[in-house]
C-alpha cells in the first residue's frame, strides 16, 4: 500500500497495572515534562504530530488507561479502536510483569491477534537496585507473545521517544505491507487528509493544509 499523500492518525493505548508509570511516560513524550501524575480515572487522551524521515505525516492519538480493576469495564470498550498497544510494567514490581499476559489477552480477545501492533515496555529501568524483573526475562516474554521489548525511564529520559517511535514505525510498516488496512468503521487508523491529485496542480490549485 502506498502511504504517500495522506496524513494518518494512529490510535495507541498504554495498558498495564496502576502505578507502573503510563501517565508519566505519556507526559514526558508529549510535553517533555513528566510531572507528578495522579491515578488515571477511566481514559485520558494525549496527542502528538510527527513527520517521519520517510513516509507521510502522522498524528498519534494516545490513550492513557486506568490500571485499577474497577475501571476495566471502561477501558475494555476502547480496545476495538486501537491499532497500537504499549504493554507497560514496572521492572521493580513483579506483579505488574506477571499481569502482562492478562492485559495482552484482553486486547487479543477483543480485536483478534492480527489487528494490533504491540510493544512491551519495562518502565523505571533507572531503579536498578530495586529491579525484580530481568531484561532477559522480559525479552523472553516479548518473544513468546510476538512483540518487541524496550526498557524506559522517565527519570533518566531513557528510550521514551524511542519507544513511541518504535511502535509508530511498526504500524507504518504493517500498513504499507497490507497487514493492517484502513476500515471505515474502525478508528485505529484514519486518513485525516489526502493530497489532491497532482494533475489538478495545473489549474493553480495548491494542496490544502494538513489538518494533523
Amino acid at each position: 500500500m502506498e502511504l504517500g499523500g495522506c496524513c494518518y492518525q494512529f490510535r495507541i493505548a498504554l495498558l498495564g497495572d496502576s502505578t507502573v508509570g503510563k501517565t508519566s511516560l505519556l507526559r514526558r513524550y508529549v510535553s517533555g515534562a513528566p510531572g507528578a501524575a495522579e491515578a488515571t480515572v477511566g481514559v485520558e487522551f494525549y496527542s502528538r504530530a510527527l513527520q517521519p524521515p520517510a513516509g507521510p505525516r502522522v498524528k498519534l492519538q494516545l490513550w492513557d488507561t486506568a490500571g485499577h480493576e474497577r475501571f476495566r469495564c471502561i477501558t475494555r470498550s476502547f480496545y476495538r479502536n486501537v491499532v497500537g498497544v504499549m504493554l507497560v510494567f514496572d521492572v521493580t514490581n513483579r506483579a505488574s510483569f506477571e499481569h502482562i499476559r492478562d492485559w495482552h489477552q484482553e486486547v487479543v480477545s477483543t480485536q483478534g491477534p492480527d489487528k494490533v501492533i504491540f510493544l512491551l515496555v519495562g518502565h523505571k529501568c533507572d531503579l536498578q537496585s530495586a529491579r525484580c524483573v530481568s531484561t532477559q526475562e522480559a525479552e523472553e516474554l516479548a518473544m513468546s507473545l510476538g512483540m518487541a521489548f524496550m526498557e524506559t525511564s522517565v527519570k533518566s529520559k531513557c528510550n521514551v521517544d524511542q519507544a513511541f517511535d518504535t511502535i509508530t514505525s511498526a504500524i507504518q510498516q504493517a500498513l504499507k505491507q497490507g497487514d493492517i488496512k484502513l476500515e471505515e468503521d474502525w478508528g485505529g487508523i484514519r486518513c485525516l487528509y489526502r493530497a489532491p491529485n497532482p494533475r489538478s496542480y495545473g489549474r493553480k490549485q495548491g494542496p490544502g493544509p494538513c489538518q494533523c
